[in-house]
Order: C-alpha cells, then structure tokens, then sequence
C-alpha cells in the first residue's frame, strides 16, 4: 500500500448518500507528484505480464487505463455505461446496493485469445469488475490483471474476484 497517495486521496462523508465515506481521487489528480506516483505504482504492477488490451471502466477507468496502455503499447478499450457506445455491443447486468446496472462493451473490441488488463479506479463490492471480467470472456479475452487504485476491502469485493490476479495500491480496511 502507498502511503504518499493516500494522503492524497480526500475522504468525503456522505457522498453520494447519507452512510457512505467517498474516497475521491480529483484531489491526487490534481498533484502533479501525486499523479505520477500513482501512475508509476499502477504500471509496475503490470510488470512481466502480457498484455493486448487495457479495459477502462467508465469513467475513472479512463484515465489510468488510456496510460497503462500506451505505456504497455497495448490498445485501449473503454467499457461504458449503456448507450454510450456507437456500434454493436455486449451488456452485462451486475448488483448494487440499491438495485442494478449494467455496462457495455463493443462487441469487437477484444479478439479470442487476447490478453487483458481489467483496470478501474476503485474497487468495493466487486460487481462492476465482475461484470467487467464476464464480457472480456464472452468477447473471448483473457483477464491477466485486475487493476485498481483504490481497494475497499471491508466491503470484501475480492470475493466476487477469486481466481483472478487483482492488485491494488491503497487499501481501506474500515469505512
């Protein structure tokens, strides 16, 4: 765990509801240093590993994940939620807390037997990241990485992730 970023990251009680503490990265995006150390942290975490693709899970997904894969000289492919995304797509529903939602992805975005790296900026209950892997496969993917920066672990995410190789850089082991 890094404890340089987290101090960067700026805890926001009630947010978006009554009960929740958001742990909001703007703060660490707009430190230059703290950027950089991020992004140096996350892209060591890929070392030794194959990769064809970066999944970026919108929104926050976006921005390490666009990076990850220009440094890993991989391409790029955003996984959004519906509508978003102009051409043919594959959606997976996935549970929240207070209901469902889904994402999508373009239907040839990924080629059988690719490798991929899932990344997304914060991991908590483990849904999106599990919807997330279950259309890298349906397009015929292989998840390699689970990548995040931010890890809830009292919200026991991982759970939803067993068999796969998830890493993270900062970890809140309480709310």
């Amino acid at each position: 765990m890094s404890i340089e970023i987290k101090k960067h990251i700026r805890n926001v009680p009630d947010f978006p509801k009554k009960g929740i503490m958001f742990r909001d990265i703007t703060t660490l995006l707009k430190n230059p240093n703290s950027f950089q150390l991020a992004f140096e942290q996350l892209y060591a975490q890929t070392n030794g590993l194959m990769i064809d693709k970066v999944v970026g899970i919108e929104s926050r997904g976006f921005i390490f994940g666009a990076m990850l894969a220009e440094h890993l000289n991989a391409g790029f492919v955003p996984m959004r939620k519906p509508g978003k995304l102009p051409a043919e797509t594959e959606k997976e529903f996935y549970d929240l807390e207070y209901g469902k939602d889904s994402i999508e992805i373009h239907k040839d975005a990924i080629r059988p037997g690719e490798k991929v790296l899932i990344h997304d900026d914060l991991l908590a209950t483990g849904g999106t990241a599990k919807a997330a892997i279950n259309l890298v496969e349906k397009l015929g993917g292989e998840v390699v990485c689970i990548l995040f920066l931010v890890e809830l672990s009292f919200l026991n995410g991982r759970e939803k992730l067993q068999g796969y190789n998830v890493k993270s850089l900062v970890d809140y082991t309480s709310e």
